[in-house]
């Protein structure tokens, strides 16, 4: 007889659907049905979710320990020699070199529990300032963005349901049909209620279709092209001058810089056509209702704090963000790329979304954690940095949930350094890149075997359920750190701070994340599985008799900006190039994404028969003119060349992209390996790499 069915949610990206798991006749994996009362999905999946059981087949997955063999192999060893080597490993770094020759490197599908031992774990347990996660790709640049903008950064401050009542919507660097399709129903049913839905995107990709208007500027331009737009809005007297003098500061500066990028000087550094300009500024602000979105095109910049800050500045100046069904947001990528960064894990922060340095905010989290707060150490290198410091200054390296020999930039360069460590520990539902070149692997528990919370791009606060037992030899997150802890924590049962019951960790959360700006303190399980979710800020109520439970905060800003007069700021920005523009070697730039049937690195999707089936492996998207310049036809192999690599894949010929532009998907290895040739130039403020332009050539391979 079948268990209970299993409401929970999907373990791919930010939207984290509904769904519910039945487990399968043979008791080993789930089936998936729709789960239609949870309202971002609505029932709906796509194929990653749908598929997403075949990962949790031991025919796929990870059973047991793999130790590296004085051979040079992998082999299957105990829990109890695994977890010796890794202390031994990290030990003898930490003893030889200091406690900042050990690294730890998370990732943003981890659950909030998980992200928050981790972080705990670096800096209480191995006394390392050297911790990030690969979430510092996916959106930092706008978390810094919207950060000095309105003093808090949640990816979406509105919940998607607003997204069709709105008259408006400028989707930046986005592509949902391919990468959260059940979100695009959303911009659907804004053009079925009236609305209307302008794109910037270098290709005319499968939501681009679907706009009313497409703008498509040459990689790496965005901020002029926010620029522009801004310019117009201003010339053309559709500024909201009561919304910018009541609510907001620096209004002088902005427009200033904005009337220094007048039409024709944008239309000449991004391609997009003046007319095109001003067909986007009427749409805009025309309606009373408007918002803008971005995502990984804009963010994925050597200037993707400063690109996000210019759509920031536009919005703001028209009025929009803090007024119902209006605003900035930012479509977050990772499953747990919101939460993952709130409470600890990246390199500045603290849990509750605190500040590293702020003295108050060490204090607070020191006194949950039983330390002193002089104890903690400082921020450390940012994602990239650590990786590219691996093998020199960082000896070790504790990874949990990351792929960076595929995800990094100058990705070679990265399984370089990976290679020249003196010990990598790696734990993983799956025998990733990276983990092949570890000394020691560890099988964790995965989203339906497991318990844990999530947090979704609109900032709801979710809690994902164990559907089945793990198999025997697999073991949680939480169980590692607790053991490592042991081992590794010198004296007064370190373990014990260290629990591995995921709402025991969860419950101390909410007591570390309480009066920061992240705060969970009001949310448990309880009410995570009675009420769908609940959106952050959630405080506690407090231990007055008459106190009641706060709602949580669906919507942002109605009343104030989270800054300390309540005023948004703008930001003043100006364009400057992509830190490689072409030139005579290299005439072609290069930007990079995501293809519907894979995900992220593809770990786990390129394990699954249907997925592979649907996209089978990398191509190169080039225009017919560029194919014919360099000879390459359709389905023949084509090099794209970088000043840090080369890659070859299938040509794709079509003319929905720039014929100045080719396009890669980076969920592969091998040659086809996109991260091979990206540039890891860092955004100044963000610490982002530019993903989404570098300059390459490219040569047709002849047989």
């Amino acid at each position: 007889m079948r268990e209970t069915v299993t409401s929970t949610h999907c373990p791919y990206c930010a939207l984290q659907c509904g769904m519910n798991l039945t487990p399968a006749a043979d008791g080993r994996t789930v089936e998936v049905s729709e789960r239609v009362d949870f309202p971002v999905n609505r029932g709906a999946l796509c194929g990653k979710g749908r598929t997403a059981p075949a990962v949790l087949s031991s025919a796929v997955r990870l059973t047991s320990p793999l130790v590296r063999s004085a051979a040079g192999t992998l082999e299957p060893a105990s829990w109890e020699e695994a977890l010796d080597r890794i202390a031994e490993g990290i030990g003898g770094a930490r003893a030889e070199h200091g406690a900042d020759a050990v690294g730890v490197f998370g990732g943003g599908g981890l659950t909030n529990e998980k992200a928050y031992a981790l972080g705990k774990f670096a800096r209480v347990v191995l006394g390392t300032s050297q911790i990030d996660y690969n979430g510092r790709f996916c959106m930092s640049s706008a978390a810094a963005a919207g950060g000095r903008a309105f003093g808090v950064d949640r990816g979406l401050p509105f919940p998607l349901e607003d997204i069709p009542r709105t008259g408006c919507v400028i989707l930046v660097g986005s592509n949902p049909a391919e990468t959260m399709p059940p979100a695009l129903r959303y911009f659907t049913e804004l053009k079925e209620n009236g609305g209307t839905l302008i794109v910037v995107d270098p290709r005319r990709t499968r939501t681009a279709e679907q706009a009313d208007l497409h703008l498509a500027p040459r990689p790496g331009t965005d901020l002029a092209l926010a620029l522009g737009l801004l310019h117009l809005v201003v010339a053309e007297g559709r500024t909201d001058e009561e919304y910018i003098r009541e609510r907001t500061a620096g209004w002088e500066d902005t427009r200033a810089a904005a009337m220094a990028h007048w039409p024709e000087y944008v239309e000449r550094i991004t391609g997009v056509p003046v007319p095109q300009l001003r067909e986007a500024v009427r749409m805009f602000c025309e309606p009373e209702h408007a918002m803008v979105l971005t995502a990984r095109g804009p963010e994925q910049q050597s200037k993707g704090t400063d690109t996000v800050s210019a759509w920031i500045n536009l919005a703001l100046a028209t009025g929009r963000p803090g007024r119902p069904l209006s605003g900035y947001g930012c479509l977050t990528g990772q499953g747990n790329g919101q939460g993952g960064r709130e409470h600890g894990q990246k390199a500045d922060q603290l849990p509750g979304y605190r500040k590293l340095t702020d003295p108050a905010a060490r204090a607070h989290v020191a006194q949950v954690w039983d330390v002193d707060p002089d104890s903690l150490p400082g921020p450390g290198r940012s994602a990239y940095e650590l990786l590219d410091a691996l093998g020199t200054d960082i000896r070790a390296l504790l990874l949990m949930g990351s792929n960076p020999v595929v995800s990094a930039p100058r990705a070679a360069h990265v399984e370089e350094r990976i290679r020249s460590l003196d010990f990598l520990a790696v734990c993983d539902v799956v025998l990733s890149e990276t983990a092949e070149l570890a000394d020691v692997v560890l099988p964790v528990t995965q989203w339906a075997e497991e318990t844990g919370t999530t947090t979704n791009l609109e900032g709801r606060v979710l809690l994902r359920r164990r559907a089945i037992t793990p198999p025997t030899g697999v073991r949680s997150d939480l169980e590692v750190l607790h053991d490592l802890a042991a081992r590794l924590g010198g004296e007064g049962s370190p373990e014990k701070r260290f629990p591995a019951d995921p709402e025991e960790v969860f419950e101390e959360l909410r007591r570390a994340s309480e009066g920061g700006p992240a705060d969970y303190s009001g949310i448990t399980y309880r009410r995570l599985a009675e009420e769908n979710g609940v959106f952050w800020p959630c405080p506690s109520p407090g231990a007055a008799a008459e106190a009641t439970v706060h709602p949580g905060t669906p919507r942002l800003f109605l009343d104030r900006f989270a800054t300390e007069d309540g005023r948004a700021r703008f930001v003043p920005v100006s364009h400057r190039a992509v830190a490689e523009e072409p030139d005579e070697e290299y005439p072609v730039l290069l930007t990079t994404g995501r293809v519907v049937a894979q995900y992220q690195s593809g770990a786990q999707t390129r394990r699954v028969d249907e997925l592979n089936t649907a996209a089978p492996g990398p191509f190169v998207e080039l225009h017919p003119r560029l194919a014919r310049r360099i000879g390459a036809a359709e389905g023949e192999p084509v090099a794209v060349v970088s000043r840090r690599g080369r890659a070859v894949a299938p040509a794709r010929i079509t003319t929905s992209i720039r014929p100045d532009t080719v396009f890669m998907p980076f969920h592969w290895a091998g040659e086809g390996r996109a991260n091979t040739l990206t540039n890891p130039a860092l955004d100044p403020t963000s610490r982002m790499p530019e993903f989404k332009a570098c300059a390459v050539r490219l040569e047709a391979v002849r047989p």
